[in-house]
């Protein structure tokens, strides 16, 4: 018998009403903030292609009951849970860096 993967899929529309579609990879959660990483979703082969693997790291914020994820806009803020993650990811997707 196989196992079925379900992703967890997030859907987001940016601020030209265009949806987007990420897979969450990981979520973490510091005294200060909530943050997640994720990975676009691609409905076409030629789209994965053009893409660089790049994983997305936004800051989740709650506005009158919303739920909304942005940009890390500090650098050292950035730098340091994109450092959390690149930890966190390589346990769980058992990623060796050369």
């Amino acid at each position: 018998m196989s196992e079925e993967f379900n992703p967890d899929l997030v859907s987001v529309i940016d601020e030209n009403g265009v949806e987007h579609v990420f897979e969450e990879l990981d979520r973490i959660e510091t005294d200060t903030a909530k943050y997640v990483a994720l990975l676009p979703v691609y409905d076409e082969a030629e789209e994965i292609l053009d893409d660089d693997g790049d994983v997305i790291i936004l800051k989740v914020s709650e506005e009158d009951g919303e739920t909304y994820l942005e940009p890390i806009e500090d650098e050292n803020e950035f730098n340091e849970i994109g450092k959390i993650f690149e930890e966190r990811l390589s346990e769980l997707f058992d990623i060796d860096e050369e």
